[in-house]
């Protein structure tokens, strides 16, 4: 069974966030590069970061711009920074009251297919709030879980974007937990019309513990992807 080292780093500024993962990421890929040039088999680790962003707005590489509806000005008036990501995805919202989770893995050691392990992180947001009486679901040719899959009602509960180098994983998922919701109003959320954003606590009408939600988290990461989350 694979081991990945937990780290919860707390409140933390988007960029310095970024900043970590790259280092992380740029460690597993050093050694697989050492690997192939020696003819060795040094194991690599594997990371999964905790976090929560101040409000901020993320780009993906690929995102439209035009998907942000505020100003540079509008931005500084409400205290909102914006990055452009190496991320997969268009534009997001990450803020106080989300569960960022960034698991940085040698897919590897796991399996060497983006598109199983973006299923299993859905599967993984699917499972976890079913715990609270949630029905996740995946929309077809729209990554992250959904509610009301196929009704006028549809909303996004949790938005993923990552990066691939060599098999290593970066950047992960946004679960909306306590979220203020109205910061989604000024974006068009992951590019796509029509569909609105919802949270965990909106949905239930009830406060829920953010320790417990990610101990669930981490139950069912470790379950779907067979590994053993130490700290």
């Amino acid at each position: 069974m694979q081991k990945i080292k937990l780290q919860d780093i707390g409140l933390k500024d988007y960029q310095d966030a970024w900043d970590y993962q790259n280092k992380l990421f740029k460690e597993i890929i050093d050694i697989k590069l050492e690997n192939r040039k020696n003819n060795t088999d040094n194991q690599t680790p594997n990371y999964f970061l905790f976090t929560e962003h101040p409000h901020v707005y993320t780009l993906g590489k690929s995102g439209d711009i035009n998907n942000l509806l505020l100003n540079e000005e509008s931005l500084k008036e409400k205290g909102i920074s914006f990055f452009r990501s190496n991320r997969g995805g268009d534009i997001t919202y990450h803020g106080p009251g989300q569960i960022v989770g960034y698991p940085i893995i040698n897919l590897d050691n796991f399996f060497p297919d983006i598109h199983l392990y973006m299923r299993n992180l859905e599967e993984v947001i699917i499972q976890t709030i079913a715990e609270y009486g949630l029905k996740g679901e995946r929309s077809k040719g729209e990554t992250g879980v959904w509610l009301d899959v196929g009704t006028p009602f549809v909303r996004k509960i949790c938005a993923m974007g990552v990066r691939t180098s060599r098999w290593v994983t970066m950047h992960g998922f946004a679960l909306n937990v306590s979220t203020d919701l109205g910061y989604f109003d000024h974006i068009i959320p992951c590019g796509i019309r029509g569909k609105t954003v919802t949270s965990m606590e909106a949905e239930l009408n009830k406060k829920l513990s953010h320790k417990e939600v990610k101990t669930k988290i981490l139950q069912h990461f470790s379950k779907i992807f067979k590994a053993d989350c130490i700290v």
